[in-house]
């Protein structure tokens, strides 16, 4: 899994050939790092049909309220640089994200 911010977000994310999934996370965040191993998991199983890319909001405040992202676990679907599809809340599992990931995937445009 890519790690974006704000030096690479505009290229990884918004210019990417792919649907791309980011995985907002904090460090202090117990949701987000109990579901990163199986973000990376899915990023795995799903490659090359969607992007899937983590970033720390901690380090990347200003994309974060640029984006809207108030809470953590969140996770943002863009398509051809525009935002379609978000989740978000500490409840997240392991099969909302896939779900999205097959939603986003199948819905190819």
């Amino acid at each position: 899994m890519i790690e974006v911010n704000k030096e690479n977000f505009e290229a990884e994310v918004l210019q990417a050939e792919l649907p791309v999934i980011v995985d907002f996370w904090g460090p202090s965040c117990q949701p987000c790092l109990e579901l990163m191993p199986d973000v990376e998991a899915l990023s795995e199983a799903y490659d090359g049909k969607v992007k899937i890319v983590k970033l720390n909001s901690a380090q990347n405040r200003r994309l974060c309220i640029n984006h809207r992202v108030m809470g953590l676990p969140a996770f943002l679907v863009f398509k051809n640089g525009e935002e379609v599809k978000r989740i978000s809340g500490g409840d997240l599992q392991k099969d909302d994200i896939e779900n999205l990931i097959k939603e986003v995937a199948l819905v190819q445009s």
